[in-house]
């Protein structure tokens, strides 16, 4: 299939970027005129030389020349400077503010829009895909301006000073603008696939560098090679191409030149033989120096226009993420400043895949300062209820109250900031352990956060690491132990002040002194607290005010501890006799 040789729309949005820096962007322009014709002046200063001055042995009139093409070069070096140097800030700068831009942009998606979009691709597409659009301006768009000028000036200067032999170099010029229209769009189509497959190499090696600890356990070490053999050659296999393109595209490019070169020469040497006064040595001299000025920017047209068709690709990738609407969260208007803790699900129907329920129809009701627990197995939709509270996701159907008000009806920053959850698989960012506790909250000062461990009894664990609170637990957090990890987010959420609590399995990966540590701690912020939890293990929520049972995306059962345990052949009460005989053997 073949792309467009030129998307005018994208181009035209990807300029709007350039209004907050117009007095740069036009100074680009204005530099690049000024280059164009100092670059232009110097062969027609040579041939003035050459004529009036070397030729009839003018010392004088020599030196003064030498001294203006000196001024002119200077100048043209001045020119070229601010060209090249404001060309690559303006780019810098626009991308900047893309990269912003869509930085912000991510952070309003739903969680489906991640679980559904590879995270290599996304980190592609925020760093390379952005900073290829810096070269629009810093090696396409203003280097065809000022290429396309000085072509323009270097054949007002040609005609002017011989128009015989600029019609011999005007005769060759179409046949290399019909091969540099050809390339150009080989081109697009090769850098497409580039993008195509740097975008794959970038989602297979962050997944595999994540999952490393998988890939070596299960022994994948060899077959993860193989997949990654294929994946580089796909990629090596587009630049190649490329490669290829510019292999028989150059040379061509030179040949043509060399050849309009050579017919110039001769066809002015003869002139010269002849007694020709409209024939210069002169003129010679200049289109030697001309036909390179009118050629060469020709055959870089298509090198900077393939940066051009590189950076609108990139840019276009990013702008399909910023027109991603149906996956931005819905902000409501109100803001939540504290919540009793009353909440109600009202025939919740929700799936992550199209016509295909997890929840069927959910009806809760939570008191405030109420503890519940729910149980069920795997996939029953017990989390899914947690993810739909925070609206991580929508509801296909039904309706969500905190303290009587629809969920939706709040901005979700302040509905958040309420609500505090402790999941059962644990991130921490490449930081201090300060900082993952607080989250770089500036609210949050190191004295509540050493008073808020004291209180959960980790004080002293982690004192016990090196730097103590300043402590670097490395990417996710993989210098401390999966309990030391959940005691650190546990304490995360308590100095979060939440109005709602919510522990999802956030005790089965421990060790059973972080579980006591954490038992401990739950009482403390549980109280006077609604809190929810979600456990497996049944001995962790055996005082719970209210345990909900669910099975296939439903309330089987709804009670205390000691009203499901005696119900007869009940979900509950099987579920327990089980797992407590297992704790037994």
């Amino acid at each position: 299939m073949e792309a467009k040789a030129f998307d005018t729309r994208l181009f035209k949005r990807i300029l709007k970027y350039t209004k907050p820096y117009k007095f740069r962007y036009y100074g680009v322009i204005l530099f690049a005129v000024s280059l164009s014709v100092f670059a232009a002046l110097r062969p027609y200063l040579l041939k003035q030389t050459v004529d009036e001055y070397i030729k009839p042995k003018d010392e004088y009139g020599l030196l003064f020349y030498v001294t203006i093409m000196g001024v002119v070069l200077i100048l043209e070096t001045f020119s070229s400077f601010f060209f090249v140097y404001w060309a690559n800030l303006l780019g810098q700068d626009i991308i900047k503010d893309i990269r912003i831009k869509l930085f912000k942009h991510m952070l309003s998606f739903r969680t489906k829009y991640f679980d559904n979009t590879p995270v290599g691709q996304l980190v592609t597409r925020s760093v390379s895909d952005i900073e290829q659009i810096a070269r629009i301006f810093s090696q396409g768009l203003f280097m065809i301006i000022s290429d396309m000028l000085k072509m323009v000036v270097v054949l007002i200067f040609m005609f002017y000073m011989n128009w015989r032999l600029t019609w011999i170099v005007i005769l060759a010029m179409p046949i290399l603008v019909y091969i540099t229209r050809i390339f150009q769009r080989k081109m697009q189509i090769a850098f497409e696939e580039v993008r195509n497959q740097v975008a794959n190499m970038n989602t297979f090696v962050q997944e595999r560098v994540t999952g490393m600890k998988i890939v070596q356990l299960f022994n994948r070490e060899a077959i993860e090679y193989e997949k990654f053999k294929e994946i580089n050659q796909k990629h090596n296999k587009a630049w190649i191409k490329t490669i290829f393109y510019n292999s028989i595209f150059f040379p061509i490019a030179d040949i043509i030149s060399s050849l309009t070169l050579g017919a110039v020469v001769l066809y002015g040497g003869f002139h010269i033989l002849d007694g020709d006064k409209f024939t210069t040595f002169g003129d010679l001299f200049s289109y030697t120096m001309f036909i390179g000025m009118l050629f060469n920017p020709l055959r870089q047209i298509a090198d900077k226009f393939n940066e051009m068709q590189m950076g609108m690709i990139a840019a276009n990738r990013v702008f399909d993420i910023l027109d991603s609407d149906k996956d931005v969260q819905l902000d409501g208007a109100k803001t939540a400043n504290h919540f009793q803790g009353n909440i109600r699900f009202e025939n919740v129907r929700f799936g992550y895949i199209e016509n295909e329920e997890v929840l069927k129809g959910i009806n809760l009701d939570v008191k405030k300062g109420e503890t519940i627990a729910i149980v069920g197995a795997t996939g029953a939709g017990k989390s899914t209820i947690i993810n739909l509270l925070n609206r991580f996701y929508e509801i296909n159907s039904g309706a969500i109250y905190v303290d009587n008000q629809n969920i939706n009806d709040f901005k979700l920053e302040s509905l958040r900031t309420q609500i505090a959850i402790v999941l059962q698989d644990v991130f921490l960012f490449a930081d201090t352990i300060h900082n993952n506790i607080t989250l770089n909250n500036a609210e949050i000062t190191r004295e509540e956060v050493i008073e808020a461990a004291k209180k959960i009894g980790v004080h002293k664990f982690i004192k016990s690491l090196p730097g103590g609170y300043d402590y670097d637990v490395k990417e996710r957090g993989v210098m401390l132990s999966s309990g030391q990890r959940q005691l650190i987010a546990f304490l995360r959420a308590y100095v979060s002040n939440p109005s709602i609590l919510i522990l999802d399995e956030a005790t089965s990966s421990i060790d059973t002194y972080s579980e006591e540590l954490i038992q401990k701690a739950t009482k403390k912020i549980t109280k006077g607290r609604t809190s929810i939890i979600i456990a497996h293990r049944l001995a962790t929520i055996v005082n719970s005010d209210k345990i909900i049972v669910m099975d296939k995306g439903q309330i089987v059962e709804e009670g205390t501890h000691q009203d499901l345990v005696t119900k007869e052949k009940g979900y509950y009460k099987n579920l327990y006799d089980s797992q407590f005989a297992v704790d037994l053997n």
